[in-house]
């Protein structure tokens, strides 16, 4: 069975956009999706990616307006029309849950999609337990325990441990998909995803002169 390795943030807009169509893709090969939640700024930032503050505002507005705005059109995906309310709150607790409930199966898939939906399309603050405890119940969780789960100690070490293999294998974006060892950034390279489990591509001979 083909596996992905799906390394992503919780609160990422192009994880959420390409959510159901990575859903779609996995059932269609019967791909089996393994979860690397991680807390995106502390790994991509390592690999020397500015953080969001440090950009221009032409840049912002492009790739985190209106490249958002199109691809939620195109895929049909409902989302607000603004940057999160509560964007910058921590979200450990949230990617606690998705790593309480495992690293694959339908129950993980559906919790991952369910977090970045509220967090996009309902405005819902990632940090505030009232509010994840709602996104558990709808998904049929005991809230108490799941978020009990979500916060102890064991699981914060794995997510912990996910953002140091983050680094080590040089992520520096959400999301993040990795079939048979090949990387592919963006949602918007699903489509190399879906040709990757039936044929991968040739092994990457491109070499390039050293950055800076």
């Amino acid at each position: 069975m083909p596996t992905i390795t799906y390394v992503y943030s919780a609160h990422s807009a192009f994880a959420y956009l390409g959510s159901a169509e990575l859903s779609r893709i996995c059932a269609a090969h019967g791909a089996t999706l393994v979860h690397r939640p991680i807390l995106l700024s502390p790994v991509v930032e390592q690999q020397g990616s500015q953080p969001f503050a440090a950009r221009t505002q032409a840049h912002v507005d492009y790739f985190f307006g209106r490249e958002i705005e199109r691809w939620a059109e195109l895929r049909g995906v409902p989302i607000i029309r603004h940057r999160p309310t509560f964007h910058d709150a921590d979200y450990s607790l949230a990617s606690g849950m998705i790593l309480a409930l495992g690293d694959q199966g339908k129950e993980v898939d559906a919790m991952a999609h369910r977090l970045l939906e509220a967090h996009w399309r309902d405005d819902i603050d990632l940090s505030d337990r009232t509010a994840l405890a709602q996104v558990a119940r709808g998904a049929g969780h005991d809230a108490d325990t799941l978020l009990g789960l979500a916060a102890s100690a064991p699981v914060q070490a794995r997510l912990a441990e996910n953002c140091d293999w983050a680094r080590a294998q040089n992520i520096f974006g959400s999301p993040t998909y990795i079939v048979d060892g090949d990387p592919f950034y963006g949602q918007d390279h699903l489509a190399l995803v879906d040709r990757a489990l039936i044929q991968p591509f040739k092994p990457g001979i491109w070499h390039n002169p050293p950055v800076g």
